[in-house]
């Protein structure tokens, strides 16, 4: 291995340890407490280091988001990958989306809520955001009805989860009507 190889190698693992510490302590403190210091000192590296590898906190919060994505088109994939249907893939997509929201709520805030300076729904958006509408779309496409855009649809089902993520998290809808409110979603949006 090169001098050059080792260098882009370590160089890869800082910035890896740099997002892996903020998305920890974002969960852990929320994105207040993710500051470049306390970065910082919780990877033992100096602020210089940082901002060799990031512009500042939205820069990081743009890489927690893309990471957060990728993982988000995972967890609908495997879920949908298994289900005998459309009315079930939808339901499993549903399902994954908002079990993801509710277990990575720091992920979810970088991916929708924080600027993370990334351009959503744009020639320039970064591929892991591309990738993570294509699974929704997926399996949504297909369930949109005869003269509705696959696209639009699944924009609106996407709308749609993300309100129920974020009013389930805020505490402003009942936990034990969770299911019936995917089955109603399932119902009364999709075309089976």
């Amino acid at each position: 291995m090169s001098v050059q190889e080792r260098k882009q190698r370590e160089r890869a693992e800082r910035e890896r340890l740099i997002v892996a510490t903020a998305r920890e302590l974002a969960e852990q403190q929320g994105w207040d407490a993710v500051t470049t210091r306390r970065l910082a000192e919780r990877i033992e590296y100096s602020q210089p280091v940082l901002y060799s590898h990031f512009r500042g906190k939205r820069e990081i919060i743009g890489a927690v988001a893309l990471q957060g994505a990728a993982e988000m088109a995972a967890a609908v994939r495997t879920a949908t990958s298994t289900a005998s249907g459309p009315r079930e893939r939808v339901t499993a997509l549903a399902r994954a989306y908002l079990d993801y929201a509710a277990r990575n709520p720091a992920v979810y805030d970088a991916l929708f809520q924080l600027d993370g300076g990334l351009a959503y729904a744009q020639e320039d958006t970064p591929q892991p955001l591309k990738d993570a509408f294509a699974a929704l779309l997926e399996s949504l496409g297909e369930v949109a009805g005869n003269g509705v855009h696959p696209g639009l649809f699944t924009e609106v089902f996407w709308a749609s989860l993300h309100g129920l993520a974020t009013l389930t998290r805020a505490g402003r809808l009942l936990p034990q009507d969770a299911a019936q409110r995917v089955e109603l979603l399932v119902d009364r949006l999709t075309v089976l």
